[in-house]
């Protein structure tokens, strides 16, 4: 999955309204082989090889760039994985990875760039845009750890300034990301201590912890019959998964690149935000949990999407699939590690990718009740609970990569990817405002690209709010706008639908 492979001229010959200054030659780095023989690259981390995750974060002052360096310097930097690069392993012969740890010149990795002042005056947000989606195209040194803060300070409608954050995905994964978030960042209302925790998580069902066993028969047959169920399922799953794999493919639709193996530069970012007091207030009308909301505003947007779109007037249902990436770490892991930073043993911490996967359904279809999209998202979620989908899904990966290769491996991921329509992911964020480096924050819009899919979608909540952000193929959604705006139309109409449930409407 090579982001250069397959782009036409017409991809690269769109105008951006960026100009970026030269970058300085590569450093020269001094490893410290001791560690580095310690700490050999996952096989899920060398999967990743072409995925980036970028965030884009407001902020609500004017950038102090030397402060904001300083503290990147202080903490960001001081992590292994962001002061580590690839390297290979001399003593493996099957070209294995070990991570080296190198000097960091923090320099390197901050970038202020010129944009071009006309289309800065014209539309802030849109050269904002432009600047973000030219990143797909900018190749990161391989020489130096794979990290980026670029900043904009001009004021959009959403901030005074901006901040981005590029990060290659082999250094970390949502959750390690997030942990580095909690522990360098200090809440808003009292810089003296760190943010707000969120609540963790109440993990149901036998994907995370078995079943009470209680006394009596028919308690013991519930407790056996969650297992038989359990080991159903996965087979179940497992026997799609590998299915994907090699022949089973969505249906082609207007969301998919005909040649959907190859990924397109051409990719724009774009984020809208909404309550999640609404979306708790819907969770609590349908009794699901804020990930069925989630899903079911998914369905329903692209529902609206693909039948404007389409022109299609057959209300039969097609049945999707997207690929949601799953934590495999313990439900308490934030807490504990961020504790474990502020102790001082950040190397003790599980850093890089700890992800299982799963493959989940997901309906395009004409219904009349906007909360049926949330119900069947329910039922979907529900079933997937009971299954350890995503440990095989990892380790069949992992399995393949040591016994045949990287190919094989990145066969098996490939075609994960290939033959699904969406990635999905949701990350619960700080509870709180926060700031970083004295630098206020007013939101945090999370997403990724290197994945041929042309459609990434990514939920990213931050205080009382919640981001919808969407990793568009321009070329596939060439009214990428039309697109959210089909998101914030379906979540209204979501809730609107719970209202009058909750609340009937008199005669």
């Amino acid at each position: 999955m090579d982001a250069s492979d397959g782009c036409s001229s017409a991809n690269e010959a769109r105008p951006l309204s960026v100009r970026t200054k030269p970058r300085s030659a590569a450093a020269e780095w001094t490893t410290d082989d001791s560690w580095a023989e310690k700490e050999p690259v996952t096989p899920t981390a060398r999967l990743m090889e072409n995925v980036y995750i970028v965030v884009t974060m407001g902020i609500g002052s004017p950038l102090n760039i030397p402060v904001f360096t300083a503290g990147v310097a202080s903490q960001l930097a001081r992590y292994p994985r962001f002061q580590s690069i690839q390297v290979a392993d001399g003593s493996s012969k099957d070209g294995d990875r070990r991570w080296a740890r190198v000097k960091v010149n923090v320099h390197d990795h901050i970038i202020v760039p010129t944009l071009d002042p006309v289309a800065v005056e014209a539309d802030a947000d849109q050269a904002v845009e432009d600047y973000v989606a030219s990143l797909v195209a900018l190749p990161m040194d391989p020489s130096r750890p794979l990290w980026e803060f670029h900043f904009l300070d001009l004021p959009t409608s959403e901030a005074t300034s901006t901040a981005v954050i590029r990060v290659h995905h082999s250094l970390g994964d949502g959750m390690s990301l997030m942990t580095l978030l909690f522990a360098t960042a200090r809440s808003a209302a009292d810089p003296t201590r760190l943010p707000a925790m969120p609540k963790q998580p109440e993990r149901r069902g036998a994907i995370y912890v078995p079943p009470p066993r209680s006394a009596g028969a028919l308690a013991f047959l519930r407790w056996v019959w969650s297992y038989l169920l359990l080991a159903w399922n996965t087979m179940v799953d497992v026997a799609f998964f590998a299915a994907t794999v090699l022949f089973l493919s969505d249906p082609k639709t207007l969301f998919k690149r005909s040649d959907n193996m190859v990924f397109n530069i051409r990719r724009r970012f774009v984020h809208r935000s909404v309550s999640l007091d609404d979306v708790k207030f819907i969770k609590n009308a349908v009794n699901c949990t804020v990930n069925d909301v989630l899903v079911g505003v998914t369905s329903a947007a692209l529902s609206q999407y693909y039948f404007r779109k389409s022109g299609n007037t057959n209300t039969d249902q097609i049945c999707l699939r997207s690929v949601l990436p799953v934590n495999l770490r313990a439900s308490s892991s934030l807490h504990k590690y961020v504790d474990m930073i502020e102790s001082s043993k950040s190397d003790d911490v599980a850093w890089g990718n700890q992800l299982g996967y799963i493959i989940l359904p997901f309906h395009v279809a004409m219904l009349d009740d906007p909360l049926a999209y949330v119900r069947k998202a329910k039922k979907t979620l529900d079933r997937k609970k009971s299954s350890l989908e995503m440990l095989f899904t990892c380790k069949i990966s992992e399995l393949f990569l040591k016994m045949f290769g990287i190919k094989a491996g990145a066969f098996i991921f490939g075609r994960m990817f290939e033959h699904t329509t969406v990635a999905f992911s949701n990350m619960i964020g700080p509870t709180e405002p926060i700031e970083l480096y004295g630098h206020p924050i007013t939101f945090i819009s999370s997403s990724a690209y290197g994945v041929p899919q042309a459609l990434i979608v990514h939920y990213q909540s931050y205080g009382n709010s919640i981001m919808v952000t969407l990793s568009v193929d321009e070329e596939i959604f060439p009214d990428y706008s039309q697109l959210l705006d089909d998101f914030a139309d379906s979540f209204w109409q979501i809730k609107d639908a719970a209202s009058r449930l909750k609340y009937p409407l008199r005669e």
